[in-house]
């Protein structure tokens, strides 16, 4: 791979540009061929089990160091070291005569299948689970750790999968950029690296074959990677990047297009040290704050006075400005100790969100009562929206819980095609509703969105989401109430201006994505937005339809992407 011409693409997933040398993470520690079975099978079952617990330790030593969203997902990662139904497979793999790493690696590879089958949240776990198996096998074998190696010039980081563990601990002033060949919009390390503001792209098909040291120039909004760019390239590159933050030095304020129709702009955030960091930027608020950090990994249910202390932490930093607040969003894809509902042939599809809500109501009322405690606390304007909602009797049935804990503003996330296409019945019932893009894309498309090859079919660009979108705006309108985003389309600065097109009034996403959505907002009037909101729809394909919306856009705009 050292053609100098040679730009394979692979899907952006956190904006920026950059050029820097590959720095590849390191591959995991093969299992040798034709492994013993242990003299004292008993034994090197305690053996194994030192192993995970020393990797659950670590983990958790990560966590600490780490942010509130970095934090949950490190959190997890430990508790699968310490799962005992692994550890019990495990045990029979070495009953059977495995050696330890072979029988370790056969235990996790029949847990990542089930966790693939199950899909959805589940299949997220895969990446967390694999790490998990890897870093135990290396110390098993006395090797060194998988994962990022030392290295003391900024440089563009390169995985087949960044796990977690690593993505969180990255340092953004060393890194560059990332890539990877596996993942997807929504992946881990997406999140993670547009929360840092690090460019990165993946499902980059050859990417660990690219040699370390090899300069690389990264797109993370194109998706675009150049190996061994000419001095010229990446002069321009690296200008492109100079311009890029030059012109948004200047974006600040509420978010406005150019003749002077708001759109909000927020930011989406996990926990405490997210709230803190959000609060000290250039937002005009949260538009999801995700609770479920509160409930993961606990063995019981938070109490009332745990969780009315962690959400007025949360909301403090806000002053008075919004903080839209999603109720607990579990259930059998992402199962909780303290309230297990039993197997799903379909989790995705199950009893989770809302769903879950109504079966144990009694976690929902606590975490509601804890949330107008907290408002009554501080200053914020507090809004509480329910995930999953599908039909009209359950934002009704939500509605009426949250205003009999006396917090006056209710919504839904319209996340499920039916309440998309429902949406004036359940726009009715309600204050207001968000767009969950992530989610819509994946039941609009029958994609899941953890399979990081349909990505093309997840792209938000697709004329059939962003049909759906235009639906529930239409249904929002009708019914008089205000229809936001906080799925990952409304941090893409092109995008945005569809979804303003479409009747969309506030966007949230990563802080970090909130100047260039700004800028791009101002460059142009509503009427132009209702344009590319118009062109998009009649659109064949994804990419047919962000060609004909970049068609449409500002020079000034185009500049940048």
């Amino acid at each position: 791979m050292s053609n100098p011409t040679e730009t394979p693409r692979g899907i952006g997933v956190s904006p920026g540009a950059a050029v820097g040398p590959v720095v590849q993470v390191r591959g995991p520690v093969r299992p040798p061929d034709n492994e013993p079975a242990p003299a004292d099978p008993a034994a090197e079952h305690v053996r194994i089990k030192e192993a995970f617990e020393s990797v659950a330790r670590t983990l958790e030593e990560r966590a600490a160091l780490a942010d509130e969203t970095a934090q949950q997902i490190l959190t997890a990662t430990a508790l699968i070291a310490r799962d005992k139904g692994l550890q019990k497979a495990i045990g029979k793999e070495l009953a059977a005569g495995k050696g330890p790493t072979t029988a370790v690696t056969a235990a996790v590879q029949t847990y990542a299948a089930q966790f693939e089958a199950l899909g959805g949240y589940f299949a997220e776990r895969v990446t967390d689970l694999k790490d998990v198996r890897n870093r135990a096998v290396a110390r098993l074998l006395g090797k060194e750790d998988p994962g990022v190696p030392e290295f003391d010039v900024p440089s563009v980081i390169v995985a087949h999968d960044l796990a977690p563990a690593e993505t969180a601990t990255l340092n953004p002033s060393m890194v560059r950029a990332i890539i990877t060949e596996a993942g997807g919009r929504t992946s881990h390390t997406a999140i993670l690296a547009a929360q840092m503001g690090i460019p990165a792209v993946v499902q980059l098909a050859g990417a660990t074959a690219i040699a370390a040291g090899t300069m690389v120039a990264v797109d993370g909004d194109s998706g675009e990677v150049t190996i061994d760019p000419s001095a010229e390239y990446q002069r321009d590159i690296i200008g492109k990047r100079e311009r890029r933050r030059a012109a948004l030095a200047g974006s600040a304020g509420p978010g406005r297009t150019k003749d002077g129709y708001p759109v909000m702009l927020l930011a989406n955030i996990g926990g405490v040290e997210d709230a803190v960091s959000a609060a000290s930027q250039d937002v005009e608020g949260v538009g999801l704050f995700r609770t479920e950090f509160v409930f993961l990994s606990r063995d019981t249910a938070p109490t009332l006075a745990e969780q009315t202390e962690i959400y007025t932490k949360v909301f403090e930093p806000f002053g008075s400005r919004r903080v839209v607040v999603r109720t607990l969003d579990a259930g059998a894809d992402k199962p909780l100790a303290f309230a297990d509902l039993g197997p799903e042939e379909n989790p995705a599809l199950g009893k989770r969100g809302l769903r879950l809500s109504a079966l144990r109501p009694d976690l929902l009322d606590v975490q509601l009562e804890a949330l107008g405690v907290a408002a009554k606390a501080t200053a914020a304007e507090v809004k509480v929206m329910a995930p999953m909602v599908a039909t009209a009797e359950e934002a009704a049935w939500f509605a009426r819980r949250v205003r009999e804990n006396g917090l006056p503003s209710v919504g839904v996330m319209i996340e499920v095609p039916g309440a998309a296409i429902a949406a004036r019945h359940v726009m009715a019932e309600v204050d207001f509703g968000s767009l969950g893009t992530n989610d819509l894309a994946q039941y609009t498309m029958a994609a899941d969105r953890m399979e990081g090859t349909l990505s093309d079919l997840l792209d938000p660009w697709q004329p059939a989401v962003l049909g759906l979108i235009g639906t529930a705006c239409e249904g929002a309108k009708v019914a008089g109430k205000p229809m936001g985003v906080c799925g990952e389309a409304g941090g893409d600065a092109l995008l945005a201006l569809v979804l303003a097109g479409l009747g969309v009034s506030s966007l949230s996403m990563a802080p970090s994505k909130v100047s260039i959505v700004r800028y791009a907002l101002g460059l142009h009037t509503m009427a132009t937005c209702h344009g590319m909101a118009t062109a998009a729809l009649d659109a064949r394909t994804a990419t047919d339809a962000r060609n004909a919306v970049l068609a449409l856009a500002h020079e000034d705009l185009t500049a940048l992407l």
